[in-house]
């Protein structure tokens, strides 16, 4: 028995990667890309919101410009 096993072990071939693996990689790549939204989204809400109030101010940036319908 111990032979037969050693006889299949020979001509199995581990070529490749396995779903398993390739899901492991979307999901990684999904955990960054996650990661880089949340980190980045409060900076481009606010640079949205800034042209947002310039254009609803008519170009001028003051302080006391009020919220648009942005």
């Amino acid at each position: 028995m111990i032979a037969y096993l050693r006889a299949v072990r020979r001509y199995a071939k581990d070529d490749g990667a396995s779903a398993v693996e390739y899901g492991l990689l979307v999901a990684a790549i999904a955990a960054v890309i996650v990661v880089i939204v949340f980190a980045l989204g409060g900076l481009v809400r606010d640079k949205f919101q800034s042209t947002c109030n310039a254009i609803d101010t008519g170009g001028t940036n003051t302080a006391t410009a009020q919220q648009g319908n942005c």
